[in-house]
């Protein structure tokens, strides 16, 4: 083998068992401006490529002689296209024998980018191999490019799907790496100027930036967008762009693509590292610019939707009494709490009630169908209607009967589960109304516990509801009522779902708060739907 060391334009890789030949076909190629590397046989060209492929340096072109005593130039050829890395390597038979009328047809079947029959003049052989490069880098680009479209596409098919900011946010930098080939991070920067971070999977977990460099990120993102239109891409500098976004305490230049949503009030950042990249891709920069308007435009409905939450979640705790400010209710105690569903659901209409009556004390749990603003808005005039109704009324079936009459008239569309106790401290008789709603359980001291008998159809389908179930509460007796929102699971029944909160209720300890906050413990994390839950005990 000999290998010249000048740098050119090209690298010919020359297969021929004759030395003689090697050496005239290697000159002239080195005077047409090439870089030659000549072998001597099939098997001899196989590990120089597999030596060539791991150190990066293949060649352009392989000029390969028919002839050869180890193998054919056909069979050569076959070899090669059939090795994923080397398939787009060009090969150029030649000969110098009588081409036989079946040989270029043979060399084309094996994959061959043409046929030489020399000698031939030098000139036609440097046309022939610079133009089967040109092709081969040709056919090249357009697989890269094609391949880099299929992967834009899938990305904006998960980017589309993403149900958080968060989501979002990882799903676009893991895009933004594959069609880079780097690490990436991808920001989301809300109108409040909070900051949703999403990297690629190749960047590890560990030594993430401090909020500090967060900070620093965020202003940076906000100066850059003030007052600009559509997409922008710009180079940062190691000293203004925080070390370990890419990887772990490295400070890297960075690329960013920047666009603003419509309003202007929030934006989106794809970063990639420069250090390293000599100079500028515009296909590249033109597909992560595609990335960034569909991340865009994805972020802002989940951006609204963030700010419709924020509104529903204040209303809810305006009007939801805080625990420390419920009412007094002689001969009873009571705890609530309300957990909102986890940030990538939907708020819904779910609340409390606990009202002194001429009769006793009032007691309820309910939740509006639905998750949005409206149900939230729903979920205060129920509360209101139902503080108006019990002012004179304390049967909770006439009280579930109006509240069923109010939706049909201002909300025909909206339906509401609501449970409703009117509990009489003295003799521990309780009157039951359960519209649609999870019944009540009752919970020994004895260790047992099972849920009431009450039942009835939901508010606002204008079905009469049926007269009160009763029941005597014992002093020792708990009683807790709950919205589905703790227990409900998507794909299990929720009759099973009932039976598991039943025995962990019936195992918990007798604190009204120990028992609240063990079965928030059990059932509570990362639910889908918000948790109203009320336990009470006559005392």
């Amino acid at each position: 083998m000999d290998v010249e060391g000048k740098r050119t334009d090209t690298t010919v890789l020359v297969v021929d068992d004759v030395a003689a030949n090697r050496f005239a076909m290697g000159a002239l190629l080195r005077r047409a401006g090439h870089q030659v590397v000549c072998v001597g046989g099939g098997h001899e060209a196989l590990a120089e490529l597999d030596v060539r492929l791991r150190d990066g340096t293949l060649p352009d072109v392989a000029l390969v002689d028919v002839g050869l005593p180890d193998m054919s130039g056909f069979e050569l050829c076959r070899r090669l296209k059939a090795r994923p890395h080397m398939a787009g390597l060009p090969v150029v038979h030649f000969s110098a024998a009588a081409v036989a009328p079946g040989d270029r047809r043979l060399g084309l079947e094996a994959g061959g980018e043409a046929y030489l029959t020399v000698p031939a003049e030098p000139g036609e052989i440097d046309a022939v191999l610079r133009a089967a490069v040109r092709a081969a880098r040709l056919r090249a680009g357009d697989q890269a490019l094609a391949r880099r479209l299929s992967l834009l596409s899938e990305a904006i098919v998960t980017i589309q799907a993403a149900r958080s900011l968060q989501g979002l946010a990882d799903a676009a930098a893991e895009g933004a790496a594959r069609l880079t080939g780097q690490p990436a991070a991808v920001f989301v920067l809300g109108p409040d100027d909070e900051l949703y971070r999403g990297s690629s999977r190749d960047r590890t977990s560990l030594a993430l930036p401090d909020a500090g460099a967060h900070r620093a990120v965020a202003a940076l993102l906000r100066r850059l967008t003030r007052g600009q239109e559509g997409v922008q891409i710009t180079s940062v500098a190691a000293p203004l762009w925080p070390a370990g976004f890419f990887r772990p305490g490295v400070q890297h230049d960075a690329r960013l693509v920047l666009i603003p949503t419509q309003d202007g009030r929030a934006a989106v950042c794809l970063a990639t590292p420069t250090r390293g990249v000599r100079r500028v891709n515009p296909e590249r920069e033109t597909l992560m610019a595609r990335l960034a308007q569909a991340t865009v435009l994805a972020a802002e409905p989940l951006l609204m939707y963030q700010v419709e939450r924020h509104v529903a979640l204040t209303l809810q705790h305006s009007f939801l009494p805080q625990p420390h400010r419920l009412p007094e209710l002689p001969g009873i105690d009571v705890e609530v709490r309300y957990v909102p569903a986890s940030r990538e659901t939907e708020i819904g209409g779910d609340f409390y009630a606990a009202l002194r009556v001429g009769d006793g004390v009032l007691v309820g749990v309910g939740d509006v169908v639905g998750h949005s603003l409206e149900a939230a808005t729903v979920m205060v005039e129920i509360r209101h209607a139902l503080r108006a109704y019990c002012v004179d009324e304390s049967d909770p079936a006439v009280l579930a009967e109006r509240l069923d009459r109010m939706l049909q008239h201002y909300h025909p569309d909206v339906t509401a589960t609501v449970c409703l106790a009117l509990i009489d401290p003295g003799t521990g008789r309780t009157l039951i109304a359960d519209a649609g709603h999870i019944p009540p359980l009752i919970i020994r001291d004895s260790g047992s516990a099972e849920y009431t008998k009450a039942s009835g159809p939901l508010l606002g389908l204008g079905v009469p509801h049926p007269p009160p179930t009763e029941l005597f509460l014992e002093p020792t007796d708990r009683l807790l009522m709950v919205t589905d929102g703790l227990i409900e699971t998507r794909g299990v029944d929720l009759a099973v779902s009932m039976e598991q909160l039943r025995v962990a209720a019936a195992e918990a300890p007798h604190g009204l708060d120990t028992l609240c906050d063990t079965l928030l413990g059990c059932f509570g994390h990362d639910r889908e739907d918000d948790i109203a839950m009320l336990a009470l005990r006559p005392v």
